[in-house]
């Protein structure tokens, strides 16, 4: 089986990645990247058991069809995305129309190469985000798919695009694809602008005495945090058992709030907190706690790994790093 991931140098795709060549290494992983992808996420093993698609940027079409024959994938997991949610604000433009053409012209490449009656023989993941709920009041927690979108930022946007575009061509060209929203998702590797990963580095950079104060955005938050081991095991869950057509939430059902993140991840070690205005968002999303009764339900997935576990393998992880 050919299995196309782009996003794989990112943070869920180079788990995903690994997940599958340790588990399926009878299955052939093919991975996107351009010139300027950055390769710190993947480990020197793997990099030899993925065969790489250069110079594929997701926004030219041409490069995509090129992709797509190259690869002929039988499964493709579309993780590949501007994900940062503060630069939707600051660059709303780039980030829109990045997520959303860059899944037209993978899905227009997939019909161009596979022709109309085989193009629905390729399995498609959506990775789509619980950001798109949006504003959620207190009586709808914990959210099931049947949520109003109430999206507060254009990333937000951006995923319900990719969100309906992945139902649209499901149901005008009969295309299988499964879209999941998953919930926040935390772990080695995560980007140091992420709230849980940005806490950890700073931590160790205290600890290590490259700083004194620990700057924190919004501590009320409250998220819903999976292992990103747990989330990628879900991810292939997904094309393995989801329905065509269908949108599953993807989450451990756990609500945490910033502040007791960081309780967890400093415990008895002493630190000075400092609120950073630029780390506020123009509009939050005040609580997102997922229920994925139905995903569980349709899949058997669950959560393995705790999140103290968790957040001490990220911990460890900027330990090495820094």
């Amino acid at each position: 089986m050919n299995i196309l991931i782009t996003g794989i140098t990112g943070f869920a795709g180079s788990h995903l990645a690994e997940c599958i060549i340790s588990l399926y290494p009878e299955h052939q992983v093919f991975g996107t990247k351009r010139y300027r992808t950055k390769m710190d996420n993947i480990s020197p093993s793997t990099l030899e058991d993925i065969t790489w698609i250069d110079d594929c940027d997701l926004t030219d079409f041409k490069a995509v069809l090129k992709c797509i024959k190259a690869s002929k994938p039988d499964r493709i997991f579309h993780l590949s995305a501007e994900s940062f949610v503060p630069t939707s604000w600051s660059n709303p433009t780039k980030v829109v129309s990045n997520n959303v053409v860059s899944q037209i012209n993978l899905f227009e490449a997939v019909r161009e190469v596979f022709g109309k009656q085989d193009a629905s023989k390729v399995r498609i993941q959506i990775a789509g985000s619980s950001e798109e709920y949006g504003l959620v009041h207190k009586h709808e927690v914990p959210i099931t798919e049947t949520n109003e979108l109430r999206p507060l930022s254009p990333y937000a946007v951006s995923k319900i695009a990719q969100d309906f575009l992945g139902k649209q061509y499901y149901e005008t060209y009969g295309m299988h694809i499964v879209r999941t929203r998953a919930f926040n998702h935390t772990g080695a590797r995560r980007g140091d602008v992420f709230v849980c990963s940005t806490f950890a580095k700073q931590i160790v950079e205290i600890e290590k005495g490259l700083r004194s104060v620990l700057r924190v955005g919004n501590l009320e938050a409250v998220r819903d945090f999976t292992d990103v081991r747990d989330m990628v095991r879900a991810y292939w869950l997904a094309l393995e058992k989801g329905e065509a057509g269908d949108v599953y939430n993807i989450g451990s059902g756990m609500g945490y709030t910033m502040e007791a993140i960081l309780e967890i991840l400093t415990e008895d070690f002493p630190y000075t907190i400092e609120q950073d205005v630029t780390r506020m968002r123009p509009s939050d999303v005040p609580i997102l706690v997922c229920d994925a009764t139905k995903f569980k339900d349709k899949t058997g997935w669950n959560t393995q790994i705790e999140l103290k576990e968790t957040l001490q393998w990220l911990l460890d992880y900027w330990r090495d790093k820094i």
